[in-house]
């Protein structure tokens, strides 16, 4: 069998309004039948959250009427429900804004979004959030603290949509991260990469990572280190090949390197984690043909993974057109995107990804020298 085709079609339907999604667990997911998408917040050119969703429909290639969260919400996290529910929690509603802790439930049904009547323990932005074992783990993120700055954090708390809408404490993970990234293996779940504020510039990237296990017996912690990636990443993919494996790649550029050098561009490099053992191993992948940081990867039919866009900095850039197919341990180069993007939102029906919002350019690649965010969506067909 041949290797799936896509294609960009640049007259998808546009989104609502021009939003960006900057963060890892903040973009969208597929509704129960995986036929359609749920959208929910980011923010807009003036960094502001908003309130604003949507459905996308793959059958009529249509959206939905807006769906209005009750509260604006960005750098937030959503996540599926059984029953076909969707639960968004925290974020913030403005840059160098507070935490949140309040969390909603979509209804399909209805169409509405209804306030969850217990906030979190702990209000966050930048955390995981991910169903595992019937109920939600959010881990991690960044809050304020008491003189404004923001710090990373180790806890973890669980969310059971089945019970009385209460948060359970998850314990705590091994390492304060924020940024990273968390996939589902099973009955466990990979955590891997992020930052940590340091009151810095630059917040510096994590190569630990760790697992936690929605089965550990009682009184035993469910979180334990995983391996160490190869190299340490934020604004990095990392996305399940299998049930027992993931691919991530790229992420912001390291700096200088372990010999002295100075690497200006983010990474090429793509490594796969097994779960084998009770840490689990990292191997090299083949790098991708150039670097990337900020770009979406989806998986597809097929065990294949789809990555799309980013850009090397946020600064001074216009986003990537470029896209690729990673699979069976090889890159193939896909028609690139209409127009590039980073920050953006990205889901796959099976074989068809839907691309949607994100930032254009910014800087000097941008008219005025504003950031310019985008409306436009993108639909990739697919075939065998």
């Amino acid at each position: 069998m041949t290797s799936p085709t896509l294609a960009a079609e640049p007259t998808a339907p546009e989104y609502l309004a021009a939003v960006t999604w900057a963060g890892q667990h903040d973009g969208p997911i597929l509704l129960e039948g995986g036929k359609k998408a749920l959208f929910a917040g980011g923010s807009d050119a003036l960094s502001a959250g908003v309130k604003q969703s949507a459905v996308f429909d793959f059958d009529t290639t249509k959206w939905s009427d807006p769906l209005t969260l009750g509260t604006a919400r960005q750098l937030h996290a959503l996540t599926p429900l059984p029953g076909g529910k969707a639960l968004v929690t925290g974020g913030i509603s403005a840059a160098g804004g507070p935490a949140l802790a309040t969390a909603e439930l979509f209804d399909p049904g209805t169409g509405k979004w209804t306030p969850v009547a217990t906030p979190m323990k702990t209000a966050r932005w930048g955390h995981s959030a991910v169903l595992v074992g019937g109920k939600v783990l959010v881990a991690g993120g960044s809050t304020l603290r008491p003189d404004g700055k923001a710090v990373a954090l180790r806890s973890a708390e669980l969310f059971d949509p089945a019970g009385t809408g209460s948060w359970a404490t998850a314990g705590e993970m091994t390492d304060a991260r924020t940024g990273h990234i968390a996939v589902v293996l099973g009955k466990k779940v990979l955590v891997c990469g992020g930052s940590v504020p340091v009151g810095t510039t630059e917040d510096p990237a994590l190569a630990f990572c760790e697992l936690y296990d929605s089965e550990a017996a009682a009184g035993i912690s469910p979180w334990s280190p995983a391996a160490t990636m190869r190299h340490p990443r934020s604004g990095h993919t990392a996305t399940a090949l299998s049930a027992t494996s993931v691919l991530v790649t790229g992420g912001k550029a390291p700096g200088v390197t372990g010999d002295g050098a100075f690497d200006p561009f983010a990474r090429a490099t793509a490594e796969v984690f097994d779960l084998i053992g009770a840490a689990g191993s990292w191997k090299d992948a083949k790098p991708l043909p150039g670097g990337r940081a900020f770009h979406r990867a989806v998986a597809v039919d097929g065990g294949a993974v789809v990555v799309i866009g980013g850009a090397d900095d946020l600064a001074n850039e216009a986003g990537y057109r470029s896209a690729l197919r990673y699979a069976a341990g090889e890159w193939k180069p896909l028609p690139g995107l209409v127009e590039g993007r980073w920050g953006f939102a990205a889901v796959a029906a099976g074989n068809t990804v839907l691309v949607v919002g994100g930032v254009a350019r910014s800087g000097q690649a941008a008219a005025g020298q504003k950031t310019e965010l985008t409306k436009t969506s993108e639909k990739f067909g697919g075939g065998s």
